[in-house]
């Protein structure tokens, strides 16, 4: 173990089965999967290492979920140096394996080259696939080469959402199947539903409890709830299009966008300048309360396979509006209004007549929680990749 890895030992590990995770840097759904997973497999007596940026670790806290922990810096975009500085601590943190799992693209891709020239192609190589590449011109074939490559190297590729399955076989993966990702269930919203509505919309909501006279100000104006980094994946310039035309009359939505990313500024920018009936409340932790004070929670995304906002506001009885897009529909079944793709005059509308019916919304929140127990559970999520594991370690 280098002098970077925690001297954290799992309760009840065993030398039976290593399992290394391997994740790169994320601050969402991949982070809190690859925490699940750690907590769980290493309930089930398996001794699990996982591999990524310090700074994740502090975010989700592989450590304290029984996990050890090795740091290796694995930046967003390939480089020489960060990349065979990564591969290196990879090749360390592999030596005691008896089985990889990398999470996402750049992981994957890293983890394959770390075993290939360590010339441990005996240690079973599990990839997740979590994201579709929406990448355009140059950038999108290069990634293509990359995905073949990682779907050609490693012994499984499990998919978050059909598509990506599909996707997995297409590139060459001799083996690819389902593995959902799961949401751990968040706990329940103890905020007042009208203290926490009153933060929102005051402009010092964030530094405590807001006045009166901003609640005052601002009136009772619906709560429309986005969550998700500021990226073009999520296109919230699309929502930002679709909230223009909700500026009209006293008491149109308020839409209120929860993240961090590179889109931050021009999504500002662009509020600032239209005049946008919308909000940006940077990073946030809690996501139960202002999914309790929302009126409908929507999803812009260009892809998705299955968010956690979704599956949070679904089982929080939250009413959701979302593009059909990758794993959406499977996921969300008859329990959210679905819109095409980029298309914001749907979308608007979608969400105005939602708002403006509260029989449907009524339906919709009675129909969250329903849909989300046909979901796996985590205990589900690990029993299947416990599963593969045996499988892939016994076959060697």
């Amino acid at each position: 173990m280098t002098a970077n890895a925690a001297q954290t030992t799992p309760a009840g590990s065993t030398d039976e089965l290593r399992a290394v995770l391997v994740v790169a840097g994320t601050t969402g759904g991949i982070g809190a999967h690859v925490r699940s997973l750690a907590a769980g497999l290493s309930a089930h007596g398996v001794d699990v290492t996982v591999c990524g940026p310090a700074e994740t670790d502090k975010l989700f806290g592989f450590s304290s979920a029984g996990a050890r922990f090795h740091a290796v810096e694995i930046t967003p975009t390939p480089g020489p140096r960060t990349d065979a500085a990564a591969v290196g601590e990879l090749r360390r943190a592999f030596a005691r394996a008896s089985l990889v799992h990398a999470h996402g693209l750049r992981a994957a891709l890293l983890s394959d080259l770390a075993l290939r020239t360590a010339r441990a192609q005996e240690i079973p190589l599990v990839v997740t696939s979590h994201s579709a590449n929406l990448a355009t011109g140059m950038e999108r074939r290069l990634l293509r080469m990359m995905e073949r490559r990682v779907a050609r190297g490693a012994d499984l590729v499990l998919g978050a959402s059909s598509d990506l399955v599909a996707r997995a076989r297409d590139l060459g993966a001799t083996d690819a199947r389902l593995g959902p990702v799961v949401a751990p269930p968040l706990p329940p919203a103890v905020a007042d539903r009208e203290q926490t509505r009153r933060g929102l919309l005051s402009e010092k909501g964030r530094r405590g409890a807001a006045k009166e006279a901003a609640r005052k100000e601002a009136g009772d104006r619906p709560i429309v709830l986005a969550i998700g980094r500021l990226t073009p994946q999520k296109n919230f310039q699309l929502l930002l299009d679709a909230a223009s035309g909700w500026r009209g009359g006293e008491d149109h939505p308020l839409l209120v966008i929860a993240g961090v990313g590179a889109e931050e500024a021009a999504l500002k920018a662009r509020i600032k300048a239209e005049r946008l009936p919308a909000k940006l409340l940077g990073y946030r932790e809690d996501v139960a309360e202002l999914l309790a004070a929302a009126d409908v929670v929507v999803i812009s995304s260009r892809w998705e396979a299955r968010p956690l906002v979704a599956q949070e506001a679904l089982r929080a009885g939250v009413p959701v509006v979302a593009t059909a897009v990758g794993g959406l529909p499977e996921l969300v079944g008859d329990a959210a209004v679905l819109v095409p793709s980029g298309d914001a005059t749907a979308l608007a509308a979608a969400v105005s007549a939602l708002l403006a019916d509260p029989v449907r919304r009524a339906e919709l929140a009675a129909a969250g929680p329903l849909q989300a127990e046909t979901w796996p559970t985590e205990a589900d999520t690990v029993a299947q990749v416990l599963s593969v594991y045996d499988e892939l370690t016994s076959e060697r």
